[in-house]
């Protein structure tokens, strides 16, 4: 993560006789100024012995009050480079219509997607659960890796009906936009049937993809869209970098 170096920290002087943990004042200290945007997202934090300066404690209370921060998701340590300020956490919202594009663009972010690999395939039983399908017919799968200001956030497996949808994977070469690629096979609008959520560990390719460690679990959303006449047109699943990602659900 890049950052500036940080500017010279006005030293503190902590309540010793308040009861409150030394390393708990720090992180809400730390906290607070981050909220502020004092150290704005990407910036670097000093190091422990320049904090430990500037609160007068020791570096292990500093990295008893830095260990705190990245549990509440507000830095991000680096070992060997220093400790950041995170990105804030792309609100994913899920609800009738979820559209990734438009998801993003609430959130002032341009939405990006590279075709890892697409092809013909015998439907598995979740697919084929889903869509209406006997195991082993054939769908479309689109591999797609999914990025949010070119930074990757997601990869999603989607599969489409063949041979309803064939040639959709050449369109959205085109298009770059599953919703466009849809409208030229005559899907105008299409609606949010299901989506079921869960978690795992990520494999080493998917966590190489979301540059993400093999030890953070990636948001796992299995879906299904269907069009107006209430047909299921698709089945997602999508593997979300949960560094980034926080899923919100729509009443």
């Amino acid at each position: 993560m890049a950052g500036n170096a940080p500017r010279a920290p006005l030293a503190v002087e902590l309540d010793r006789r308040s009861g409150v943990a030394l390393w708990r004042q720090i992180e809400e200290i730390l906290a607070g100024e981050i909220a502020g945007g004092i150290t704005a997202p990407g910036g670097r934090l000093g190091t422990e012995q320049l904090l430990a300066r500037r609160f007068g404690v020791n570096r292990h209370t500093v990295r008893q009050a830095i260990a705190s921060l990245e549990q509440r998701g507000l830095v991000q340590v680096e070992r060997g480079s220093g400790t950041y300020v995170r990105e804030p956490l792309i609100d994913y919202t899920i609800g009738r219509r979820t559209r990734f594009s438009e998801v993003l663009a609430r959130q002032g972010q341009v939405a990006g997607g590279t075709l890892l690999d697409a092809g013909a395939a015998p439907a598995e039983a979740p697919a084929a659960r889903a869509l209406g399908l006997e195991v082993g017919e054939p769908v479309l799968i689109l591999n797609i890796l999914r990025k949010a200001d070119a930074r990757p956030i997601g990869i999603g497996a989607h599969h489409f009906p063949l041979p309803r949808f064939s040639g959709l994977d050449r369109v959205y070469r085109t298009t770059g936009s599953i919703t466009a690629a849809l409208r030229r096979f005559g899907v105008l609008d299409y609606l949010r049937a299901s989506t079921r959520v869960s978690a795992c560990a990520p494999s080493p390719d998917d966590a190489a993809m979301l540059e993400q460690p093999e030890g953070c679990p990636v948001l796992v959303t299995e879906s299904v869209n269907i069009d107006r006449d209430g047909q299921p047109i698709e089945y997602g699943l999508s593997r979300l970098a949960s560094e980034w990602v926080q899923l919100v659900i729509e009443s």
